[in-house]
């Protein structure tokens, strides 16, 4: 639940004290209107005490002031015209109190947020979930921040111990350095006769035991703060796996999963300001332990002690090389992916990004990375580390590119800008898979030293399978197979296996996402929609939307197998559904004026019920991409009796002539839009405005 949404339920004092965190500085009102905004926004990214990231508090108080600018823009009536005077004021003031110093709008903002977080949570009954009604995702944020606080504290607890042996050993040295001399001396003593070796010897003697036993005591000393030392930074490598666990086999995940969604048509995937932020630190944190392990393990060759400490830094040395050797390759990713339905000769573009380049100091000498087309069986021998060094299935242009630092944003990325596949080398294709059911990937790779050519690091990432075309009409074949393969990727499969069946509801998730995409419409498809598509899919009759909660559809049934008495896919039908709606009648499906998914029974059994002159708009059942007209009349060879007659489907081909709504305004005997609606009423305002005398003059 928002927290604005909580806050505004609080009583008495922490009423009060919520209320007093606003004023001219940042207005309650601006905090109400965009609630959602400010609260979906990545306020703890920033560091305030960080100069250099003025430019993104910079762009966050540009943003707020264009949500409040767009918030008074749609304020209509009465009340709204002041509340649009209110709002353009607030952002005129805003912008003149934190344009030259943004850092502090986030300083006031981050303050508010927790504090009402804090309020919330104390007043909210202590057994509730999620912490005191903190929603999941906040606290999420919250124990991966304090996880790196705990970092933090730990590094620094033994740099503190390091400098602390580092001393003290520098002292046993001096100390060393002085039982030598008195053993020299000694020595010496025995050139000197022997009254003067008597009355010398006996001094030397007891001083060189005094300090033969503090060096006894504190060499076991000085081992002690070895182990202890070492089983500190063991506490702190295990933490460090841990977080770097949390953040990228779950963090990262669910952002490529987010992103492979938005493949289909789901939400953005989201920036990856935070996601870099955590494995920033992470590069600090591990770099930091690293040279710590390092200047341990120089202290003990210069001054070597028999015991367990040698093995013990080897295997912290071995450890910590593995957990940074893990976030760079891990954190080498696509950021933009490339097109899933690849043409030849047609120039495309992809992102690649390291997301601790910057910290890692990778773009001191910036690396090439490298793109190329591999097989699917090439990409699981390739995850198998399977010898594959100059396979590939095709030929790109252009496919070479310099990673490139950005200074103000603090990115290192590759932007692949035109790339084009000169040509495909297709595998032998199995049973009844066609060539739009192969898959492929471009593979990704680089090599870059880490720490002036210390650490060498081979890395690769592979796209989201594509599948090549040669010629437009493989398109909607292609986007099936995407479509079925973004939707029911498992995590960690192996490339790129997909179940071959899925129970409905699943299917019809996925439909609808890319539905609403495809036609950039709010209105996805009604339950009673997903029952039309089905009775379609299963040749079945029931209207009952639970009869098909169970069943499953397999590929073959979605994409491969023709309807019964069609000779088109289940598939091919509803992406002509999509084409037509999205190219010629998007505004109509957004007034609900086309119901679409109706077949001809149910169109009948509709409309004899009303007034002569209703009709609908229902998709045909027996062509790709077309609409029929369905409406009521009287029979002309039968008077008295009425009937439902159908058009023959419009097409694309028929609306770039005329549009749905003039064909329907030149049709006189339709009169009220199902149910009951007058058609003027509804299209009259996308009806082509008839030429008057003086256009033809002219």
């Amino acid at each position: 639940m928002a927290v604005w949404i909580q806050a505004q339920q609080l009583q008495g004092d922490a009423l009060h004290q919520m209320q007093s965190l606003y004023g001219q500085h940042f207005p309650i009102e601006v905090r109400h209107y965009l609630s959602q905004w400010l609260e979906g926004q990545l306020w703890d990214v920033i560091d305030l005490e960080n100069p250099q990231e003025e430019f993104k508090a910079k762009r966050l108080l540009d943003s707020l002031i264009q949500e409040l600018q767009n918030k008074a823009e749609h304020q209509v009536g009465e009340d709204g015209f002041l509340l649009k005077i209110k709002l353009g004021h607030y952002a005129s003031q805003l912008k003149s109190t934190y344009d030259r110093c943004p850092l502090e709008l986030v300083r006031c903002i981050k303050h508010i947020l927790y504090t009402e977080q804090r309020l919330v949570r104390e007043a909210s009954n202590s057994s509730s979930p999620v912490g005191g009604m903190m929603d999941s995702m906040s606290q999420k944020y919250q124990q991966i921040n304090q996880a790196f606080e705990e970092l933090r504290l730990l590094t620094q607890d033994t740099e503190n111990d390091l400098r602390k042996l580092q001393h003290n050993q520098e002292y046993f040295i001096i100390q060393y350095q002085e039982s030598l001399r008195i053993q020299a001396q000694l020595t010496s003593l025995t050139t000197l006769p022997p009254a003067d070796r008597q009355l010398r010897e006996p001094t030397l003697l007891s001083k060189r035991a005094t300090v033969e036993a503090w060096l006894t005591r504190e060499a076991n000393t000085l081992q002690k703060y070895r182990l202890d030392l070492a089983e500190k930074h063991q506490k702190s490598l295990q933490l460090l796996r841990k977080q770097q666990t949390i953040i990228l086999d779950d963090e990262l995940i669910h952002w490529k999963r987010r992103q492979q969604l938005a493949g289909n048509g789901g939400p953005p995937e989201g920036g990856l300001d935070i996601l870099q932020s955590w494995c920033e630190k992470l590069a600090e944190t591990i770099w930091q332990n690293r040279q710590q392990i390092r200047r341990a393990e120089h202290l003990r060759q210069q001054l070597p002690i028999p015991g367990p400490i040698e093995e013990l830094l080897n295997d912290l040395n071995s450890t910590i090389t593995d957990i940074i050797s893990a976030l760079v390759t891990s954190t080498f990713i696509i950021e933009k992916q490339p097109p899933q339905v690849l043409k030849t000769q047609t120039k495309f573009a992809a992102t690649v990004r390291l997301l601790v380049g910057g910290k890692l100091n990778v773009h001191m000498n910036p690396p090439q990375v490298k793109a190329t087309i591999i097989s699917e069986q090439q990409a699981k021998a390739l995850l198998k580390n399977e010898n594959t060094r100059n396979d590939s299935s095709g030929e790109i242009l252009n496919n070479n590119c310099v990673m490139e630092y950005h200074q103000a944003t603090g990115t290192l990325s590759a932007n692949f800008r035109n790339m084009s596949l000169k040509r495909i080398k297709r595998s032998d294709r199995r049973g009844a898979e066609s060539v739009t059911e192969e898959k492929f990937t471009i593979l990704f790779e680089s090599q870059f030293s880490v720490g002036g050519n210390e650490l060498v690091f081979q890395v690769k990432t592979l796209s989201l399978p594509v599948v090549v075309i040669v010629h437009g009409s493989q398109d909607n074949n292609a986007t099936a197979t995407v479509l079925w393969d973004n939707a029911f990727a498992e995590p960690g499969r192996v490339p790129f296996i997909v179940p071959d069946k899925v129970l409905w509801p699943q299917l019809c998730e996925a439909l609808n996402m890319k539905y609403k995409a495809e036609v950039q419409s709010n209105r996805g498809l009604s339950e009673e929609n997903l029952v039309f598509l089905a009775q379609k899919a299963f040749s079945s009759t029931s209207i009952n939307p639970d009869d098909y909660r169970g069943m499953t559809m397999t590929w073959s049934q979605f994409n491969r197998e023709s309807l019964p008495g069609r000779n088109f896919t289940f598939w091919q039908w509803f992406d002509g559904v999509m084409e037509l709606t999205k190219k010629h009648l998007k505004p109509h499906w957004n007034d609900g004026a086309i119901l679409g998914f109706v077949n001809k029974q149910q169109a009948q059994d509709m409309l004899m019920s009303k007034p002569n002159g209703t009709f609908l708009l229902r998709f045909s059942d027996s062509e790709i991409g077309g609409i029929t007209i369905a409406w009521v009349a009287e029979n002309p060879n039968k008077p008295g009796e009425r009937m439902v007659w159908n058009l023959m489907p419009y097409t694309t081909k028929d609306f770039s002539i005329r549009s749905l709504a003039d064909r329907i305004s030149d049709l006189n005997h339709l009169l009220f839009l199902y149910p009951d609606r007058p058609k003027d009423e509804v299209f009259s305002k996308y009806y082509t405005p008839p030429l008057c005398m003086a256009d033809l003059i002219t």
